[in-house]
């Protein structure tokens, strides 16, 4: 298995169960250092057998006053890398090293003035005043012995605190948000001042160290590719092919299950624009009978997750037996998937649903990206545009947006009204825009009217939701008129569809899939 993090330098980001823990992870890689996400409960020595330069922690919903509440070793402040609590982060560690966390009754949410107060190798070079992003209820009103109070806001007395000579600090506020406006600024402090971090994590480093992983894990022997035609598997084959070159071949499995039109798609793309060997593999009916009568949506995944990896071994016998098999697997996927580093929300078809007896050693060159960094990793390998900056689509297809049980009816009827959605979203200017944009059809039925006639037929759920890496989403504000020519051209273009509502969940606590 592919690992891109060898020759980077590493930084930790130890998850207290925040809301923010992926961010905080992300506006490290956007300051060109790579990033992990642990579990607090890590063992101290399994953290430094991963060689940091530096540790974050997390902020949290909890206090650490409470029952229960997460914690880490305290070895790892003597471990000798330099660590920086955020928010909860900052009150256990300062709890740890002798400090005091009270609940003062007066908490702080928001946007709020701070002060610096003394010196900082956080602070370098920043305005005394500047305002910051706060979001706690407890707060230190006591630092541990040998740290000094840098910074302090009208009700937190110790906004920031450090121990320079143990490189050991923390902020009650919250640099990684938006909302803090020096705040990328304070991170790059302390992964470059403090934590002597190189800022190599660049596209084109990315990509030669793929490329050399992948060189090694393979060798001389032949691979493939499931290829779906989406961002993911592209730019996972692109990097493959630029590794291995004619070792590579790419299996597009039509399940049946795909956007209108989008087999043919695939096959121009890739056969004729690439010039990759490309393998068409049409087992629409295949799927649909592997699915039928099955409602669970972690039976679909695991379902669709091992009917294409027989496929796949199918096809590999063709190939001499080809050992490995790459895959578009992100680090989203990982986490969401259930790893030691977080708990189950969905197995992704590509990790939980993948079968045990696999005969395949897999290749997933982008196990440690999130979404962002491998559209630029595309755009650094040249794909083009509409390639690149597709939106996302399931691994399981249309299996995971049909509620209830999957028939070649509905299939037909969400690929006819999920063109729409895409048709009328992009005519809007909005693709680029919209994490993901698509239509759901839950499998009931409801009364309606058309032509003075009674109808019962299928209701249409439009999903749009905004986010950077999948990992939170916001639901789109979409224009009113574009919502009135949705609704007018499913009901009146897709037949058996009479009503279309509009899902404003945001994640959490729904997911962006509604399976």
């Amino acid at each position: 298995m592919t690992d891109l993090s060898e020759g980077f330098d590493t930084v930790l980001v130890v998850d207290f169960g925040a809301q923010y823990a992926q961010l905080i992870a992300r506006r490290v890689r956007e300051a060109h250092v790579y990033s992990e996400i642990v579990p607090h409960d890590m063992p101290v020595a399994d953290m430094l057998a991963r060689r940091p330069r530096g540790i974050i922690f997390s902020g949290g919903p909890k206090s650490v006053h409470v029952a229960g509440a997460p914690t880490v070793d305290a070895g790892v402040y003597k471990a000798g890398v330099p660590v920086l609590g955020i928010c909860y982060g900052a009150q256990l560690l300062a709890q740890q090293l002798g400090g005091q966390v009270a609940r003062t009754g007066r908490g702080e949410y928001g946007r709020t003035p701070m002060q610096v107060v003394s010196a900082s190798a956080l602070m370098a070079g920043l305005p005394n005043e500047q305002d910051v992003w706060m979001s706690h209820f407890d707060a230190i009103v006591a630092p541990p012995p040998g740290f000094t109070v840098t910074a302090m806001s009208p009700d937190a007395p110790v906004a920031a605190l450090e121990d320079a000579e143990h490189a050991i600090y923390g902020v009650q506020f919250h640099p990684e948000v938006a909302h803090t406006p020096r705040g990328q600024e304070i991170l790059k402090h302390f992964l470059y001042d403090v934590c002597g971090c190189r800022p190599n994590w660049t596209m084109t480093s990315i990509i030669e160290s793929s490329v050399e992983a992948v060189r090694d894990q393979v060798g001389g022997e032949k691979v493939i590719c499931g290829l779906s035609g989406g961002v993911d598997s592209a730019v996972a084959a692109a990097l493959v092919h630029k590794a291995v070159g004619d070792q590579l071949t790419c299996v597009f499995v039509d399940t049946g299950l795909m956007r209108a039109g989008e087999a043919e798609q695939v096959e121009t793309t890739f056969r004729r624009q690439f010039n990759v060997d490309l393998v068409h593999v049409k087992a629409g009916d295949r799927f649909l009978e592997s699915l039928n009568d099955v409602i669970d949506p972690e039976r679909k995944r695991k379902i669709i997750g091992e009917t294409f990896i027989r496929v796949f071994e199918e096809v590999a016998a063709d190939f001499e037996d080809a050992r490995f098999l790459v895959q578009g697997t992100l680090y989203p996927d990982i986490i969401e998937s259930g790893t030691s580093d977080a708990a189950k929300i969905k197995s992704h078809h590509n990790v939980g649903g993948l079968p045990d007896d696999m005969n395949f050693e897999l290749v997933e060159p982008l196990r440690n990206l999130f979404k962002d960094e491998v559209r630029a990793v595309g755009e650094e390998l040249g794909l083009p545009e509409d390639i690149v900056w597709r939106q996302p689509f399931p691994g399981p297809g249309l299996a995971v947006r049909i509620i209830g049980t999957i028939t070649p009816e509905r299939v037909a009827i969400l690929q006819a009204a999920d063109a729409i959605v895409v048709e009328e979203i992009k005519r809007a200017g909005l693709y680029r825009d919209i994490w993901q944009s698509f239509a759901v059809l839950p499998a009931v039925r409801t009364v309606g009217v058309m032509g003075d006639e009674r109808t019962y037929a299928y209701p249409i759920v439009i999903r749009a939701v905004t986010s950077e890496d999948a990992m939170t989403a916001d639901w789109a504000r979409l224009p009113y008129d574009l919502l009135e020519r949705l609704s007018s051209r499913i009901i009146n273009e897709v037949p058996g569809v009479n009503r279309v509502a509009l899902d404003i969940t945001s994640k959490p606590p729904g997911t962006i899939e509604w399976e």
